[in-house]
């Protein structure tokens, strides 16, 4: 078996690696590292610790001739590179190539390749946008809606989307949920990113290390012939329930191994009202059905964390004001904080998207945290099996009890109303057969039944960002109306974009 994978400097990417070259007939591994300096180091140590069993590639992954000599003769391609934020927050072009137009590269590479490699894309769970405690459920279908000026999110959906889109022989999507990794404390303490999150912020949490494992699995089974019905699908990689969590329960087991917790470090204004990502998987059982990968639950992880990184542990014997004030307070100033761009509201939209016109609580005692049950009992709300009676799972718009190899064209047509459109096909011929649809402003365009129905596409002239314009969207389309005015007021009526040297805009638009 020979392999071909981006991505292996990140954190699934390292475990990925060193799981996968632990298994019986893995004969070698061929991997494509960035230019960027960290990774001379890496790439060294890669070859002394897996000697001829590694080749490493070094350029960039949106290089579609270097590609095209990655994937030459591999029987498998795992995508896994991704720049994520902060960096991709302060680096949009770095976003860009990496996951737009690496994703674009890879697959015409695979597509390229005679015979054609089985090609595993990993997306993310920040394509489903921003979650509370009104539909903390989602699943693959749900509508894709990027949360505003997260070009990490954007470049990734658009990258899936060709993924889909692109014929290939046999392919699968795996969006990734929130990811846990040993040096998860550390690479949060040097940028504004941890107050994006909100409080009631569904997070699924799965550890590096069982997504790793995950990959390992999905080899190992398909060489024996037993998952020919995986193939072609997107699925969504959770953790279960022992992993759900809301961004609340995410700071106390975080900063439980320094000796404090979110009441003690911050103030519940400084964190995001909004404009975040996050969602409990409804389907997260489906992969875990079919390769048993979920073992650990973040609880514990957070402990092994604080045993990895002794120093840690000296947070216990600081005073919690001193914390305060030489860590957190110092992120607070960070320009990639939400603080500093409320601070800036009359020339940062990122201020009104993340926070509305909503008054933020000043104080704990009258913030509502979902984690504290003040939306009705906390294990009884995460709990999968209450998820449709608690009206948390969201409606796609077609009869979804016929498989898909019973769609026809009222399915089509039935979808395409839900979204304020039309189907213009005359006739359904597969899942993976493209179809001519039109949006409800006039945009016809061609897409396959399964990137639709099943993937949450929808029409990318319009409906995909940027410009973020799903205020105007969700009034004419109900699929994005469900979710969308869990966190919008419904006279909201702002456009986001980006300016030409990159500002952060809205304009209001008057229908």
């Amino acid at each position: 078996m020979k392999i071909a994978m981006t991505g292996t400097s990140g954190n699934m990417g390292r475990e990925t690696l060193s799981q996968t070259l632990a298994l019986r007939g893995v004969e070698k591994v061929r991997v494509l590292l960035s230019p960027r300096k960290k990774n001379d180091k890496l790439a060294k140590e890669y070859k002394r610790y897996y000697g001829d069993r590694i080749e490493v590639l070094r350029g960039s992954v949106a290089d579609e001739a270097l590609c095209k000599q990655l994937v030459n003769g591999m029987d498998y391609v795992v995508h896994m590179a991704a720049v994520i934020p902060p960096r991709s927050d302060a680096d949009f072009k770095a976003s860009e190539e990496c996951n737009k137009l690496g994703a674009i590269a890879m697959v015409n590479a695979v597509k390229a390749t005679s015979p054609q490699p089985c090609y595993i894309h990993i997306s993310t769970v920040a394509l489903y946008g921003n979650r509370n405690q009104k539909h903390p459920f989602g699943r693959v279908g749900d509508p894709l809606l990027v949360s505003a000026f997260d070009c990490y999110a954007m470049h990734k959906l658009e990258g899936e989307r060709y993924c889909l889109e692109a014929g290939l022989e046999k392919f699968v999507v795996l969006r990734q949920t929130a990811m846990l990794h040993p040096n998860m404390m550390h690479d949060n303490v040097s940028d504004g990113l941890m107050f994006h999150t909100c409080l009631n912020a569904p997070l699924e949490w799965a550890s590096s290390r069982d997504s790793g494992y995950l990959i390992t699995r999905i080899l190992e089974r398909d060489q024996k012939g037993e998952i020919d019905g995986f193939w072609k699908k997107i699925y969504n990689i959770g953790a279960g329930e022992k992993a759900m969590q809301t961004g609340y329960d995410t700071f106390k087991d975080g900063f439980s191994i320094i000796g404090g917790s979110a009441e003690k470090f911050f103030k519940p204004d400084w964190l995001a009202a909004r404009n975040f990502h996050g969602v409990w998987f409804y389907d997260g059982g489906e992969l875990e059905e079919l390769f048993h990968y979920q073992r650990d639950n973040p609880t514990d992880y957070w402990k092994e964390i604080g045993k990895h990184h002794k120093l840690y542990s000296l947070g216990k014997c600081v005073p919690a004001k001193l914390i305060d004030l030489f860590l957190f307070k110092r992120l607070l100033k960070h320009p990639n904080s939400p603080y500093v761009w409320k601070k800036n509201a009359q020339t940062d939209a990122r201020a009104f998207a993340t926070f509305g016109n909503i008054p933020a609580p000043k104080s704990w005692k009258e913030t509502k945290l979902m984690a504290k049950g003040d939306f009705g009992d906390y294990e009884e709300l995460k709990h999968i099996k209450n998820a449709k009676k608690n009206g948390f799972v969201l409606d796609h718009g077609y009869n979804e009890e016929k498989p898909m190899e019973e769609w026809d064209i009222s399915d089509m047509r039935s979808a395409a109303a839900f979204r304020g459109g039309e189907c213009l096909s005359d006739g359904f011929v597969e899942p993976y057969a493209k179809l001519t649809w039109k949006c409800h402003d006039g945009h016809t365009f061609e897409m396959t039944p399964y990137t639709v129905l099943r993937g949450g596409h929808w029409c990318p002239k319009c409906c995909q960002p940027a410009p973020w314009d799903f205020d105007r969207l969700a009034k004419d389309v109900p699929f994005f109306a469900q979710v969308w005015y869990d966190s919008h007021e419904e006279d909201e009526n702002v456009t986001y974009k980006y300016g030409e040297k990159g500002e952060h805009l809205a304009e209001k638009w008057h229908k």
